[in-house]
């Protein structure tokens, strides 16, 4: 008779958005293994505006505890303590989910694990198969990481990427009670999220350009109110881009809450909104994760799909430049040719036709 699992052991790397799209993948393991511990060997965040994996996880019940250490640890002794500490909570289960870094790579993170004590690994990507996103033809553009995520684990079941309780964060009422309490001056009004902040150069739009949509967005939407998020220090960024919104006679009102609300608090905000406005970011994935329709701007320094917020819902502007998938997080050379080329008035044809098309969820303002 096999021995119950007791301890379940998941790796996974990354912050915000890492965290996000590996949701159906949590919910599955936890599925998979109710009756276990479920602890997360995670990174330390390498920035400040860098959310760790339990303050995005919370309460959910999908981890129990985590364990961290610092990325591209190679000290050995530092190696060997985390070694001695894995292999003293003796998991029985590791359910391997960092991003694909190659095959010698994962072989390496293998060997470590079955030294630290562990004998049953769930997907360990050791075929390039799994450690690359399928290329899908109907679509033309690759399959999403939170697919070859849950394709890697697929031993375990089916993640039901589609359903939307497979990407429910387990919101508290106490969360969801402290976004509402920052949207008291919205005082009803349809609401849209905009989060105009990101921790990479290479990401980032220009805050003119926001400033430019979202006085064009109060124009169109008089009716409407405005909400903008993300970490501190993206108050004064967010504070100017809102200025356009603000100089347009009638416009709604507006509320800069950066660096106010946890992660698990923003997303609860954002489940009031209709629409989410923003970059490839943390909060454009946990406007996604809560079901809100969102516009995102992204660079091409990823090839397409890969990390578009997951579903049907949503709309991208992404232009495939011949520089494409350059992973660069600092672009001097090509003068971020991709995003700058996308212009306003695309982006606010993107924001009108969600605006004007799709009907509001039930539960959105």
């Amino acid at each position: 008779m096999n021995k119950p699992v007791e301890r379940v052991l998941i790796y996974r790397l990354g912050s915000l958005g890492d965290t996000l799209v590996a949701l159906p993948s949590l919910h599955l393991v936890a599925r998979a293994f109710p009756a276990a511990e479920r602890r997360m060997l995670t990174n330390v965040p390498v920035a400040s505006k860098a959310a760790a994996a339990a303050a995005v996880l919370g309460e959910s019940g999908l981890v129990h505890g985590y364990q961290s250490y610092p990325v591209g640890l190679r000290d050995l002794r530092a190696l060997w303590r985390l070694r001695a500490e894995i292999r003293a909570w003796r998991p029985d289960v590791l359910v391997y989910l960092a991003a694909g870094r190659g095959v010698k790579n994962a072989r390496r993170d293998a060997l470590f694990f079955r030294l630290c004590g562990i004998r049953r690994m769930v997907g360990v990507p050791v075929s390039e198969e799994l450690q690359k996103h399928r290329w899908l033809e109907d679509k033309g553009v690759l399959e999403a990481e939170a697919s070859r995520l849950a394709r890697c684990i697929a031993e375990l079941g089916d993640a039901h990427l589609e359903a939307a309780a497979s990407w429910d964060l387990r919101l508290t009422q106490e969360e969801k009670t402290r976004a509402a309490q920052v949207l008291e001056p919205a005082a009803g009004l349809p609401l849209i999220a905009v989060s105009v902040g990101t921790k990479v150069q290479s990401k980032d739009w220009g805050k003119e350009n926001w400033r430019a949509l979202l006085a064009q967005m109060a124009t169109a939407y008089p009716g409407h109110a405005l909400a903008l998020a993300g970490a501190r220090e993206e108050h004064a960024v967010s504070e100017f881009a809102a200025e356009g919104w603000r100089q347009v006679p009638g416009a709604g009102p507006v509320m800069n809450v950066c660096g106010e609300l946890t992660p698990r608090q923003s997303a609860a905000m954002f489940a009031h909104a209709r629409l989410f406005v923003g970059h490839d970011s943390g909060p454009m994935h946990l406007a996604a994760s809560v079901q809100t329709p969102c516009v995102a701007i992204f660079s091409a320094r990823n090839k397409p799909a890969v990390w578009f917020p997951y579903g049907q819902r949503h709309r991208v502007v992404y232009h495939q430049t011949d520089c494409w998938g350059c992973g660069l997080e600092t672009c001097i050379a090509q003068k971020k040719k991709c995003l700058t080329s996308i212009t306003v008035e695309e982006v606010l044809a993107q924001v009108r036709e969600q605006l004007e098309t799709l009907v509001p969820s039930a539960g959105k303002l």
